[in-house]
């Protein structure tokens, strides 16, 4: 199996500095796990690196789509792969960095997605739920696949939909996709390095000042001109921290500091979700930074732990 090195912490850990720094060392090239790094014109909200920041290193995995498109997990992990073999046919390591652990999981994991339905039968249930509603549709799926009906929220059209279309495309029901994909052999040797702080309010801190840069680098402007563009307020991507709570702001609900401090808000929350999700993977080998730490002390600590990765 190839071995790739994955670089995981919640947001504002300092990921994509050490990423950086890794691969200069290494002579690696990056792909980035961020599910909304993947949107043109949405660099400043997502923190995407600057061409400065990336320190002459080749990344993958930003601005593949538009902001108008759906994007999802099984997409990302066909694309990503890609890039990931790529890299590695050339005779180059490959850094993972990111925060959405389960498009990095499913990655390393080789995990196959049930196949995307024909448009005709997309269309079709679209039109069931138009005339219909969803209830019938979900009692249908009750039926044919009684174990995703019963962790699928009646309410969630959307994930309703998408279990009844692959029984419809394939014959085989979602769980049954899903089951084969956990027997699986992992396709990658993955060797995980973890960044988070041992004071959870610097952290904390470190979030919100980086908010308050997106601010003065021009977040408000970015998303007026993904509105202006077009991009719906309920588009996927402008569900991402930053552009939702700006949308609500720009239509008239409450006020820029508001929009700011509830950025900051979301932001946090995100960051213990990022950690819950990372600290269940025991093969991380964790960094905790102190108070004041010094980014060396930082990358040689990772620079030892990936010492198997350069063999």
């Amino acid at each position: 199996m190839d071995k790739i090195l994955c670089i995981v912490g919640p947001t504002a850990s300092g990921k994509t500095s050490l990423s950086v720094a890794l691969a200069q060392a290494f002579g690696a090239e990056i792909v980035s796990f961020d599910s909304m790094q993947v949107y043109r014109g949405m660099d400043i909200g997502t923190a995407k690196p600057t061409m400065d920041e990336r320190g002459g290193i080749r990344h993958h995995m930003f601005d593949v789509a538009e902001p108008n498109e759906s994007f999802s997990v099984s997409r990302y992990v066909a694309m990503a792969d890609a890039c990931v073999q790529d890299i590695l046919s050339r005779g180059k390591p490959v850094i993972l960095v990111g925060g959405t652990g389960l498009y990095v999981d499913s990655l390393v994991a080789g995990r196959e997605f049930a196949p995307f339905p024909s448009t005709g039968v997309r269309e079709r249930l679209n039109e069931r739920v138009k005339a219909e509603g969803i209830e019938p549709i979900y009692r249908e799926l009750q039926e044919i696949d009684p174990e995703a009906a019963a962790v699928i929220h009646p309410a969630n059209t959307k994930r309703v939909l998408r279990a009844l279309e692959v029984y419809l495309e394939t014959g085989t029901t979602i769980s049954e996709h899903n089951r084969r994909s956990k027997l699986q052999r992992p396709k990658y040797e993955p060797l995980w390095i973890g960044l988070d702080y041992a004071n959870r309010q610097t952290l904390y801190d470190r979030i919100d000042l980086r908010v308050e840069m997106m601010f003065e680098q021009g977040l408000e402007q970015e998303v007026r001109t993904l509105l202006e563009s077009g991009i719906a307020p309920d588009a996927t991507s402008m569900q991402a921290i930053g552009y939702k709570e700006l949308t609500q702001y720009l239509a008239g609900e409450g006020t820029l500091a508001q929009a700011k401090e509830s950025i900051q808000l979301a932001s946090r929350h995100y960051a213990k979700r990022q950690r819950t999700w990372f600290y269940r993977n025991e093969k991380v080998n964790w960094i905790t930074i102190p108070d004041g730490a010094d980014f060396d002390d930082i990358f040689y600590q990772a620079r030892r732990i990936a010492t198997t990765f350069d063999n």
